[in-house]
Parts: structure tokens; C-alpha cells; sequence
């Protein structure tokens, strides 16, 4: 069975109080007891294999077994996804981040169906950011996903320029995104467009930027399914899978 993952902070000392919400969900849902294995995690790379040793009303207390860091994967994906309509926001965050995708920027694109605007800024921002870290858990990933700010095209032009590998998932590009060479370091930044495409003055202006629109495949998959297909390819080719 696999071992649960929860985050906490200030994993030092033989002894460890998983308490919060955290510890709410892992002894009233999980109902976790004594003898139990549990992992924690700061999100960052640093773990506590852990077993419990009581089970209070909302609270772990745990022995630490064992301590140990992980690197941080290269080369960094970052996935820039064009905001979805609906429900599909999440959809997508979650996937990639079960996925390994490293950080995740929603972008407001011109054919965006979807706008974020006001005090719906946060809000979506909150959810992403929930699915992302509960979606991390579920992967036992212990370096979780940054979910941005929301990017405007002329930040997500920057990001392009500054990385190591800059792609744009289009439907009329010429070369494929499994024939292009990757680099060993670095960050890989993909676009993947809304419902609507990436229009044509944001794909000149990407391709300005050192990016190289690629085709994904044969058919057309949706917005909310595209960033997952895609990031499968590129970690299969980088070794990180």
C-alpha cells in the first residue's frame, strides 16, 4: 500500500506533530493509528519517513524514522496554460501536476473564453493552487508544483526568451514536439492555448521570442488535455520518466 504524503514545516527532531488541517484530515479521514507509516514533507525537496506513534482527535504524533532531501528535478518544465473555460482549469492543473510538471502559469490569452478579473483573480488562483497541492500529495511528489500569478502575453514572452526551450503547441506547425532537440539543463517553458487557439499576433510574438511552434499530433485534443499529452512526451525524452 502506498505510504500517504502530508506537507508540514520544521521536519527536525526525533519526534514530529503533524497538527492543522493536515493533521485534521490524516487522524479524523484517513484515520491513521499508532504503528501506522506516514511520510511528510515541506513541499520543497525535504522528507520524514515517519510511523505514528498516537492518534489525537485532529493530530499525528510521530516517530522519525529516517531524514532525507531530493533534488529538484532538471530540466524544469514549465507548462503556460491558457485559461479554460469552466472546471477545466482544475482539471488540467491536476493532471499535470500528477504528470511532474513544475510550474504552472495561467495565462489570460486573447482567445481565452474565460477572463479572470477582479476579486476572481484569487479566487481562481486559490483553487489552482489547492488542486495543485492536493494533487501533489496524491502523486507523493515531494517537490510540489508552483502554481503563478496570472501572466499577461508580454510576461509569458518574457518567460520564452529567458528559457532554455521555448514551445508553442500549434495545430499548423511543421515539426513535431517528439523531433525536437532538448536541452540538459534549464527550463523548458510550453504553451498551450485556450479553447480558441493561439492567435496569430501571439504566436509572431512568441516566435520573436526564440519559441518554435510544434505539433503535438494527428488530432485535436482539448485545452484542458493538451499540457498533460504534451508534458508526457517531453519527460519520456528527457529521462525524467
Amino acid at each position: 500500500m502506498t505510504v500517504p504524503v502530508f506537507l508540514a514545516q520544521g521536519l527536525d527532531g526525533p519526534e514530529l506533530t503533524l497538527d492543522g488541517p493536515e493533521g485534521r484530515h490524516a487522524a479524523s479521514v484517513r484515520r491513521l493509528r499508532p504503528g501506522e507509516r506516514v511520510d511528510l514533507t515541506d513541499g520543497a525537496g525535504a522528507v520524514a519517513e515517519c510511523v505514528v506513534r498516537e492518534t489525537l482527535k485532529d493530530a499525528l504524533r510521530l516517530d522519525v524514522l529516517r531524514r532525507y532531501d531530493v533534488e529538484a528535478p532538471r530540466p524544469r518544465l514549465v507548462v503556460v496554460q491558457g485559461l479554460p473555460k469552466g472546471d477545466r482549469g482544475e482539471l488540467a492543473v491536476e493532471m499535470m501536476t500528477e504528470a511532474g510538471v513544475d510550474v504552472i502559469v495561467p495565462w489570460s490569452a486573447a482567445r481565452s473564453i474565460t477572463q479572470w478579473k477582479g476579486d476572481k483573480v484569487a479566487k481562481a488562483l486559490g483553487r489552482w493552487r489547492s488542486t495543485a497541492r492536493e494533487a501533489g500529495k496524491q502523486a507523493r511528489r515531494f517537490h510540489l508544483p508552483e502554481v503563478t500569478d496570472l501572466a499577461s502575453t508580454k510576461q509569458v514572452e518574457r518567460l520564452l526568451s529567458e528559457a532554455a526551450l521555448g514551445l508553442v503547441l500549434h495545430e499548423e506547425a511543421d515539426g513535431p514536439l517528439s523531433g525536437v532537440p532538448l536541452p540538459a539543463g534549464g527550463d523548458i517553458v510550453m504553451v498551450v492555448g485556450p479553447e480558441g487557439g493561439v492567435s496569430e499576433e501571439e504566436l509572431a510574438a512568441f516566435s520573436a521570442a526564440k519559441a518554435t511552434p510544434v505539433l503535438l499530433g494527428p488530432t485535436v485534443l482539448r485545452t484542458s488535455t493538451a499540457g498533460v499529452a504534451a508534458t508526457a512526451v517531453l519527460l519520456s525524452r528527457t529521462g525524467r520518466w
